[in-house]
C-alpha cells in the first residue's frame, strides 16, 4: 500500500496540480462534507450509484472512522455486537466507546499455510440463535490475505434474526472493477460496507468509503456519528483523491488499466506455479476452512516446510531484489498488488521468488512444529467487558508470570491489527508461548507497553 504506488495518473503533461493549490475548506461553492448540499452531496451520489449503495460517505479519517460509526449507529450503548475474532483494532476501539459486551465468532485456520481463513456461517446462525441480545454482526472480508467468506449466506442469516451485518470489506474496494475478482459484500446483501480505497485503489492514504443499504440500519444515526469520528475539517485534498481515483477506474483508461493488470497478474501466478519450496496461496483452497472466494491480487507465499523464515525470505526480497513486501510472519509474507503495479514491476517479483526458491531446500515440518502450534488460533476465555478491562486500575509483570491474568492491553502484530489478545481475556499459556515465538522469529510485537523486558499490563 498505498494503492496508487506512488505514480501520477492525474494524466497530461500537467500531471498531479500543487496540493496547496487546492487545499481549501468549506468556502462558498465548494460544499461541506458535514452537511452536503451542493458538489459533494453530487459526488458521493454519483459514487453510491456506482457501487450500487442507497447512501456512501466520504471517509477522511481511514476505514477506522467508518466501522467506528457503523458500530455506533447500530448498537446501542451497552448493547451485544457478534464480531469475527480477527476483526481489525479499530472494531474493538468501537466496543470500548460504546461498552459493548462482545461474541467471538473464529476464523477457520490451514495449517499449510499456516493463515486464519474464513468464517462458517452455520457458526454464526448458531450464536444469533443461543444470544438473541445481538445487536448487530460484523465481519472482515477480505482479510488482509484475501480470504473470502461466504457474506451472501452470512447476510441472509443475519437479515432471518433481524440483524444487520456490517463488513469490513478495507481490503476489497477493488471488486467491482474485474471479473477476476469476488463479488462485494455490498452485491452480496450486507446492509454497512467500509471500503478503503486507498489499500487498493489509486487514492490517497487515509481516504475510505462507507457504503449504506438501508432497511436493516438507521442511515441517520451513523451519519451522527460519522460527524463525531470524522474531523471537522475534512481535507479537500483527500476528497478530491477519492472522486479522482473512483472516476478514473470508471473511465476507458482505468477499465483497460484493470483488464492488463488482470492479466499480468494471471501471469505471475502461472510463472509461480512451478516453485519447489515456496508455495503460492491460490484457488485450490476456495471450498476449504470457510475460504468461499479469494482475492488473487494478494500474493500469499508459504515457507513452511522450507529453511527460511517469512521473516528472512521478507529481507532478502527487500536487500537483494529492492522490492517491499506489504507484511510477514513467521511462515509466509504478504504482497499486495493493485491496477498500479507494473508489468515489470510483477516480473521482478517473478523472477526473485524464483531465484529464492532456487536457494532453499526442503525442512522436515517437524522441526517447525513449535512455532506451527503456538500459530494455531485458540479460544480467548472472556473473564472481563473489553471497555472494562481498558478502564481498569493495572499493574505491569512479567509475560511468562501473567498466565491466568486478565490482560488490560492490546497485543497484536501490525500489520494487520488483529489481536492477539484483547482486553478483558484470560491470558492462557498459548498466548504467552505465541508472543514469545513472535519476538524469537524477529517480529515486533505491538500494543505491549515494554515489549523489550516482555511485561504485559493486566488487571490488579
Amino acid at each position: 500500500m498505498p494503492g496508487h504506488k506512488r505514480q501520477d495518473f492525474w494524466g497530461g503533461k500537467k500531471g498531479f496540480p500543487n496540493p496547496y493549490g487546492i487545499d481549501i475548506t468549506e468556502i462558498d461553492g465548494f460544499d461541506n462534507l458535514h452537511h452536503p448540499e451542493g458538489i459533494l452531496r453530487e459526488s458521493m451520489g454519483w459514487t453510491a450509484d456506482l457501487y450500487g449503495a442507497d447512501r456512501t460517505y466520504y471517509l477522511v479519517n481511514g476505514s477506522s472512522s467508518g466501522i467506528l460509526s457503523a458500530i455506533s449507529g447500530t448498537i446501542p450503548d451497552c448493547g451485544t455486537i457478534l464480531m469475527g475474532r480477527n476483526c481489525h483494532k479499530a472494531v474493538y476501539h468501537g466496543v470500548i466507546l460504546k461498552h459493548l459486551k462482545t461474541r467471538y465468532v473464529y476464523p477457520q485456520f490451514m495449517e499449510e499455510y499456516g493463515i486464519q481463513c474464513g468464517l462458517l456461517p452455520e457458526k454464526i446462525e448458531e450464536m444469533l440463535i443461543e444470544d438473541r441480545d445481538i445487536g448487530a454482526v460484523l465481519v472482515v472480508s477480505p482479510t488482509y490475505d484475501g480470504v473470502v467468506s461466504d457474506i451472501e449466506n452470512i447476510s441472509s442469516i443475519c437479515h432471518r434474526y433481524k440483524k444487520p451485518l456490517i463488513v469490513d470489506e478495507a481490503h476489497g474496494a477493488h471488486f467491482r472493477y474485474g471479473k477476476l475478482f469476488p463479488a462485494s459484500a455490498l452485491e452480496l446483501g450486507a446492509d454497512v460496507v467500509i471500503q478503503s480505497v486507498h489499500k487498493t485503489l489509486p487514492c490517497f492514504t487515509q481516504s475510505a468509503l462507507l457504503h449504506i443499504k438501508e432497511g436493516y440500519v438507521d442511515r441517520e444515526k451513523i451519519e451522527r456519528y460519522l460527524q463525531i469520528y470524522q474531523s471537522s475539517s475534512p481535507s479537500y485534498l483527500l476528497m478530491a483523491g477519492i472522486e479522482r481515483g473512483i472516476n478514473w477506474m470508471n473511465q476507458e483508461e482505468g477499465r483497460k488499466k484493470m483488464e492488463e493488470f488482470s492479466s499480468h497478474l494471471l501471469s505471475l501466478r502461472e510463472g509461480l506455479k512451478h516453485l519447489k519450496h515456496l508455495r503460492l496461496l491460490g484457488r485450490e483452497v476456495v471450498g476449504n476452512r470457510g475460504i468461499y472466494d479469494l482475492d488473487l491480487s494478494k500474493i500469499i507465499v508459504s515457507v513452511r516446510g522450507t529453511n527460511i523464515t517469512g521473516v528472512n525470505l521478507c529481507d532478502r526480497l527487500r536487500e537483494e531484489f529492492h522490492l517491499e513486501m506489504e507484511m510477514c510472519t513467521e511462515d509466509y509474507v504478504t504482497g499486495i498488488t493493485t491496477v498500479m503495479d507494473t508489468r515489470e514491476g510483477l516480473l521482478r517479483l517473478e523472477r526473485a521468488l524464483t531465484s529464492i526458491d532456487e536457494s532453499l531446500i526442503s525442512c522436515d515440518i517437524r522441526d517447525q512444529e513449535r512455532f506451527y502450534q503456538a500459530q494455531e488460533p485458540w479460544e480467548a476465555a472472556q473473564d472481563t467487558a473489553v471497555w472494562e478491562a481498558w478502564d481498569s486500575p493495572s499493574e505491569q509483570i512479567p509475560l511468562e508470570q501473567s498466565v491466568g491474568r486478565t490482560v488490560c492491553e492490546f497485543v497484536y502484530l501490525y500489520p494487520p491489527g488483529i489481536p492477539i489478545l484483547a482486553p478483558g481475556e484470560r491470558i492462557s499459556e498459548k498466548a504467552v508461548n505465541t508472543i514469545l515465538e513472535y519476538k524469537h522469529a524477529g517480529l515486533f510485537v505491538q500494543g505491549m507497553k515494554d515489549f523489550k523486558s516482555e511485561t504485559v499490563s493486566v488487571m490488579r
